[in-house]
């Protein structure tokens, strides 16, 4: 037993100061001897790092521009104190509970790491979330909507929040707001179907829908599939009983594609106003057939004169940078949200990043506060201000009216509606 002892006590402060980075060389100021969730030591020479976490394959056309939006970010950023930001290569969260898991296992095995954006979808936050929190990162995700992963708006927390999640991305309450007001005031509909997945944001958006319609004098009957489904015809067949005025989807393509298909076949839902969310706001989607008619509700994308007060870019340059480098437009409607989130991150990290020669020391605990509190940052998308929860959005929502699949440009669709809160 003796033996075992003095073994585990040099083990035990070698891992401590791997966690930390220190160099044999270094020196850790006396702020940083114990700091609360640990220091990271950027050395001479040596880049600051962040991750970037997203749906790069399924839901590709998501996660891919929020991708592509942190990299365009950190380059319009530059350098902080003399370093250079990196973040590496793109992981894929899948846009599951497994993937995001497994993308937060990826950035906890590096120590060098102090932030990430992303993930892409809810499901992969919830499940990435605990990790990162658990080991000390800031997380600020630009799509991520769910109510859980932060709170009811009304001071009480949801399931999944943990400590160190933000969100430029606007709470799925305000959405659901938006689409009860749009639907029961606009089209003048009283009997609303809807259906979700069961992950955090397809049933926390109906859920809060749902909630918000019978409010206003509706009624919704909800039904649930599963992710992978092709076979829909139970579940239309099910609502198409009750003969409702329309129907709310606020799912994901793969699914939402057979749902359109087989909803022809059913007679009482054939011709139905219909609704989607953020997650089919994607070009892949945009350019089905079946997606013709459909209303979308999802973040504003006008954003008239906005200018990131980090970089100076504005929304048309942005776009303008993205056409440039990567030949082609944003497939999605949150590039600009993943830009913001990043420089929100980076200008934390210039905040509280403390030089001594030649290195730099990140303490972790003070880079989750600095985020979180975050006041009157000026975004591409707007002022960006974040609560205890870690919500910055904005609030506002837009509904647009999709009538031409020749035309999948996500930014091009009329506007119908606005709501801001």
């Amino acid at each position: 037993m003796k033996t075992r002892q003095r073994f585990r006590r040099p083990l035990t402060l070698w891992t401590l100061l791997f966690s930390l980075l220190v160099l044999p060389a270094a020196c850790v100021p006396v702020d940083f001897e114990t700091p609360a969730l640990g220091t990271v030591v950027v050395g001479s020479g040596e880049d600051i790092h962040i991750r970037s976490l997203g749906a790069l394959t399924r839901v590709g056309d998501l996660g891919v521009p929020s991708q592509r939006g942190v990299a365009l970010a950190i380059a319009d950023y530059g350098p902080i104190k003399g370093h250079n930001v990196t973040m590496g290569a793109g992981i894929d969260s899948l846009c599951s509970a497994h993937g995001g898991a497994a993308a937060a296992e990826t950035v906890t095995g590096d120590a060098r790491v102090v932030g990430v954006i992303g993930t892409s979808c809810s499901v992969a936050a919830a499940a990435a979330s605990p990790i990162l929190s658990q080991a000390g990162l800031v997380m600020v995700a630009p799509s991520t909507t769910s109510p859980s992963l932060t709170s009811d708006l009304r001071g009480s927390a949801g399931s999944n929040h943990h400590a160190g999640y933000h969100r430029t991305a606007s709470n799925d309450l305000y959405q659901a707001q938006a689409v009860a007001d749009f639907v029961y005031n606009e089209l003048g509909l009283r009997n609303m179907a809807a259906i979700h997945d069961g992950d955090p944001y397809t049933l926390g958006l109906v859920t809060a829908f749902t909630a918000a319609f019978e409010e206003l004098g509706g009624s919704v009957a909800v039904a649930a599939i599963n992710k992978g489904d092709t076979d829909m015809l139970p579940v239309l067949t099910q609502l198409a009983q009750g003969n409702p005025d329309g129907l709310f989807i606020p799912i994901f393509p793969e699914e939402a594609e057979h749902i359109l298909q087989q909803g022809q076949q059913v007679g009482a839902l054939a011709g139905l106003a219909r609704i989607g969310g953020g997650g089919l706001l994607v070009s892949g989607f945009l350019a089905i057939p079946e997606s013709e008619g459909i209303y979308f509700a999802g973040p504003e994308l006008d954003f008239g004169g906005n200018v990131n007060e980090a970089t100076g870019r504005s929304g048309e340059e942005l776009v303008a940078a993205y056409h440039e480098q990567y030949k082609e437009g944003p497939t999605s409607a949150y590039l600009a949200h993943a830009y913001d989130a990043t420089t929100l991150l980076l200008r934390a990290i210039e905040e509280v990043a403390v030089v001594q020669g030649d290195t730099l020391y990140i303490d972790r605990a003070k880079l989750r506060a600095a985020v979180t509190g975050t006041s009157g940052f000026r975004g591409i998308i707007g002022t960006l201000s974040c609560d205890e929860f870690g919500d910055c959005g904005t609030g506002r929502v837009q509904i647009t009216h999709h009538t031409d699949s020749s035309m999948p440009d996500v930014e091009g669709l009329p506007v119908v509606y606005r709501y801001a809160p």
